[in-house]
């Protein structure tokens, strides 16, 4: 994809891309970026195996310490988690501090950058809350519902920032955001649909890790979700599969119309290639989403299930951004009177 965009943009910065430090920097954004989906996923992990209390309540300290002594699998794993979660904010400084160097004033890498360790610093100060608070292992506090969907939504903001500074830094075109007309709007819906729906997505994780008994089937859980004595956590978990027909049905057909316009630009900029991926996405997302319910959310499958819904959000913005920069398609001119086609 760098050569591609980089055929595009070339010029853009001012400044050659041919040097070492110009191809360090889209090479850092991508990690950054891959990294990144990792140590979600290895967060989701702290989660599902209950470790989330490994530290006890403290943060940003770990039991009390710097560096946990004679800690037990728990506290391995939760400071694991912490210690690549800190990573991801020094590889966020470097990225802005190597956009800063490498871009003139004005270039949208510095935006991305910019926009990711702010992020960042926000998703740490979100899991500090958690753990401040006790909202973690196995608290059943509707707080943790709350702010479980708010870390979600701030990581998916988190990797599109990611993904659009890593486009940009590869010599991707700015973005652009006036003129946009019903394009924008639904653009718009696309991108709040999406984030509303891994919001409660969140919720159904927590619900599903929390109120999932043994030897019963899938109706019998939904009997107990809508029961009189259930937490809101519990009965709020059929919301997300829910929504995901409607979000789903609403990408298809956005995915649809934003195909049919034309790319100005290389192949990867191409509208039609990210409708057909994020058909595709959505389609084994489905599947998923099917198989969690049947298997009753076995971790492996969480963590499959939040892989795939980080790959379909970074498609439904990578096609959000293509279509934005794309040309509408052609409207064919009316035949002259008399004339068949």
């Amino acid at each position: 994809m760098n050569g591609v965009l980089e055929s595009r943009g070339r010029g853009q910065a001012g400044r050659p891309e041919g040097g070492r430090v110009g191809r360090l920097l889209p090479a850092l954004a991508w990690s950054a970026l891959g990294y990144n989906v990792l140590v979600i996923l290895w967060g989701a992990f702290v989660r599902i195996s209950g470790a989330g209390a490994g530290c006890g309540a403290h943060w940003p300290l770990c039991n009390g310490v710097a560096l946990p002594v004679s800690p037990t699998l728990n506290t391995v794993i939760e400071f694991s988690h912490r210690l690549t979660s800190g990573l991801s904010g020094l590889l966020a400084i470097a990225l802005l501090a190597l956009a800063l160097l490498r871009s003139p004033k004005g270039h949208p890498v510095r935006t991305g950058a910019i926009l990711s360790l702010l992020l960042i610093i926000f998703e740490g100060l979100v899991g500090g809350v958690q753990v401040l608070l006790g909202l973690t292992a196995t608290s059943t506090n509707p707080a943790r519902g709350f702010v479980q969907g708010v870390h979600l939504a701030n990581t998916f903001l988190l990797l599109g920032a990611l993904l659009l500074t890593a486009v940009w830094a590869s010599g991707g075109p700015r973005l652009r955001l006036r003129g946009q007309g019903r394009l924008g709007w639904a653009v718009t819906l696309a991108v709040v649909g999406m984030l509303v729906l891994g919001m409660a997505g969140a919720v159904t994780a927590l619900g599903d890790l929390l109120f999932t008994p043994t030897g019963m089937t899938p109706l019998d859980t939904v009997r107990q979700d809508f029961s009189l004595s259930t937490s809101i956590i519990q009965t709020l978990r059929v919301v997300h599969p829910v929504m995901a027909l409607g979000v789903s049905a609403y990408l298809l057909w956005f995915a649809g119309r934003a195909g049919l316009r034309q790319g100005t630009g290389g192949s990867m900029l191409e509208p039609r290639r990210w409708k057909t991926a994020l058909h595709a996405l959505i389609g084994v997302q489905i599947v998923a989403g099917v198989l969690n319910v049947i298997l009753k959310a076995p971790g492996w499958m969480q963590l499959l299930h939040l892989f795939l819904g980080c790959a379909l959000w970074l498609g439904v913005v990578m096609l959000c951004y293509v279509a934005m920069l794309a040309r509408p398609a052609p409207v064919s001119a009316p035949l002259p009177s008399g004339v068949r086609a």
